[in-house]
């Protein structure tokens, strides 16, 4: 399959393929089906960010007791990985530098 260049936002779970704004920050080689798998662990982050709003709202579940914290960072971390796979060297460069935990 042909691989197109896509533009990716992790906070505002933003993938397209035109450069605008601050949507520049991940710059990946993907697939289409790269790019579903893609959506569809921005779309579990989402659902667990929501998780964490509700727990959030119980005050007696302390942080490192909640499960849904730990779903949160775990899909987290899981997109950056992905993104790392598919990055464009210049991209894997500003990511090894930064202080991203790949």
């Amino acid at each position: 399959m042909e691989k197109k260049t896509y533009y990716v936002n992790i906070a505002s779970q933003e993938i397209s393929q035109i450069p605008y704004g601050n949507n520049t920050a991940y710059t990946i080689e993907a697939t289409d089906e790269e790019i579903t798998q893609l959506r569809a662990k921005f779309n579990e982050v989402h659902e667990d960010d929501f998780g964490t709003f509700i727990r959030a709202h119980i005050p007696y579940v302390q942080y490192h007791q909640d499960t849904e914290n730990d779903e949160y960072d775990t899909d987290l971390q899981q997109v950056i990985q992905m993104l790392y796979q598919l990055a464009t060297p210049e991209t894997k460069k500003a990511m090894d530098e930064s202080d991203l935990d790949i």
